[in-house]
This record gives structure tokens, sequence and C-alpha cells, in this order.
């Protein structure tokens, strides 16, 4: 039997990945983290004592607090979110089920969103029902529970929740489209003092999303995380621009640094996530100094040390 050139090559490229993931898998959270961090940022981190914004994020994925796992589970922080804002601000939960039957996809309405309480990117947005079907959902469903998102890039907290899956209203505007995410980077100065940049991603389901970052009046930034381009024109300053930076610096009053993310549509307020370790300290900030400016802002508060009052309202 002939076996073609291309057809060795692949099969052996897929050896070196199956073998490059079960080494990956072996290695021990610091020095995985060590590892990605100089492979990410271009810099070998300081884990005793960091410095950077990122290297005091990778800390936390090996040092959470508690009670993190609890507030970022998508589910059980809705408590706290409700006691904070106000249950307005909630997406309505349609079905949170226990074993997801075809009865109750059944009973789903024409559009809706998918998505699992236990980590990042678990989202599947149904527009229309009728071009999916209970299979393939359960499929999903399965995958995603079966999942350890903590084997991801190594965030502690999150091998604490205990995966659920849960359908949600679709957002949309008023020209039926998926609204963008607002991700607020919260830092708590102490005093009172709260300080927030706002990164406005847009087209985020689409072949070409853009990151945009801005302060709190709304001034375009030349900052640029991750692999998001920024936009050539701004985005037009939100009418609840105020309101919706009030919302989320309430949410994040009991920490030293958490990034809300929230929704506007129509210039309604809606919350999605805490995110304690975005990027898992490995997501790259341009320019370079950036890292080190929300590195210094990032100091421990007095106020947020164990998080008292939002580990008793969302206590398993």
């Amino acid at each position: 039997m002939f076996i073609s050139a291309e057809y060795e090559i692949g099969v052996r490229m897929s050896l070196l990945k199956e073998i490059k993931r079960f080494l990956k898998d072996l290695l021990p959270d610091p020095l995985f983290l060590y590892l990605s961090h100089r492979r990410r940022i271009g810099r070998f981190p300081r884990l005793k004592y960091p410095v950077t914004f990122n290297e005091k994020i990778l800390y936390r994925c090996l040092y959470p607090d508690p009670g993190f796992a609890a507030l970022t589970d998508k589910l059980l922080v809705r408590d706290y979110v409700q006691r904070r804002i106000g249950k307005e601000h909630l997406i309505p939960v349609l079905l949170q089920p226990d074993n997801f039957t075809w009865e109750q996809f059944a009973a789903l309405p024409a559009a809706f969103v998918m998505k699992a309480n236990h980590g990042s990117g678990y989202v599947k947005i149904v527009h229309d029902k009728s071009q999916t079907s209970f299979e393939e959902l359960s499929k999903l469903a399965n995958e995603w529970l079966g999942s350890n998102f903590y084997r991801v890039a190594r965030e502690r907290h999150y091998e604490r929740i205990k995966p659920r899956i849960f359908f949600e209203l679709l957002l949309t505007d008023s020209h039926g489209n998926v609204p963008a995410d607002f991700k607020i980077h919260c830092f708590n100065r102490g005093c009172g003092r709260q300080q927030a940049y706002i990164l406005l991603i847009s087209d985020r389901f689409t072949p070409h999303p853009r990151g945009d970052f801005y302060d709190e009046d709304w001034n375009h930034l030349d900052i640029r995380i991750g692999h998001y381009p920024r936009s050539v024109v701004p985005a037009p300053r939100p009418l609840q621009l105020e309101l919706l930076l009030r919302k989320a610096k309430a949410l994040a009053a009991d920490f030293d640094y958490v990034r809300v993310d929230m929704y506007a549509p129509d210039n309604q307020i809606y919350f999605g996530e805490l995110t304690f370790t975005p990027g898992a300290g490995v997501y790259r900030l341009t320019p370079d100094v950036i890292d080190y400016d929300w590195g210094r802002l990032l100091q421990p508060c007095p106020s947020a040390a164990g998080i008292p009052e939002a580990r008793a309202g969302v206590a398993r």
C-alpha cells in the first residue's frame, strides 16, 4: 500500500503534538507558568517578588484567595452581583439542568446562549434553534463538563469549581447584534480610591474582533492586549458610561484588582463575569511599560484581605 510523504509527515506531527501535550501535563504548576510567561511575555517572571502586572497575576494563579473560586463560578457569583448592584443587571437564566434532556432542549426559545460555569470560552450562541440540534448541544455540553479548565493555564482556583452547564437569554441590541463586551480592569488603590481601564471588545464573535482601551473619560488609549488589534476610529462614548463604571466599581470594591465584564445593549447594563487572573499572567500588554505601570497599581488592599463579605455570600 502506497503511503504518501504528506501523510507520514502529518502522522509524525500529530505524534509530536501528543508527546508535547503529555510532557506539558507533567510539569508542576510553577514551572509550567514560569516557562509560559517566558514564551509569551519574553522574560522570565519573578515569582517570589512579582513586580509587573502579569507577574502578580501569575502569583495569583499559584496562590489564589479561597474566595476566588466561588466568585469566578458564573452561576454562584450571581448572588453576589444581586446583592451588590441589583437583580436587574443579571442576564436571565433560562435553564440550569442537572442532566440536559431533549425535552429541555425543546422547551428552550428560538434564540439563546449555552455556557459552562467553570472556565473561559465555553460559549455557544444560538441565533436560531432550528439550525442546531439536541444531539449537537448535548455532545458539546458533555465535552465542556468533562474538561478541567485548571489544566489549560494552571489557574488553581478553577479546580475548585464544580462544572455545570446553563442556558441564558441571548442579549442583542435593537439591530439584532450581539453587544460589545466591556472588560473593565478595576484597581483598588486603598482609601476608597479606585481606578479603571476599559477594554472594549467589539465584533467578538466574528472573524475580525477588535480590542480598544479607554480611560474613565473615554480617551482612546494606545494600549494593546494579546492578539486584539485596535480600531482605527474610536467607538462612540457610551451614554451610560458613568453608570457602567459605578456598577463595575461597586462589584470590585472588595478586591485590590478584578476585571469586571459588562454588557450595555441599548443603554441597559448587564453583568458578565468576574475575572481575577486574566490571561493567566501571560497576556502581553503593549507597550511593555503598561505591564510595569499596572503592576504598581496592583498593590495589596487591606479591605480585600480574605474577601470576607464576598466569600460569605456565595459559599457552597
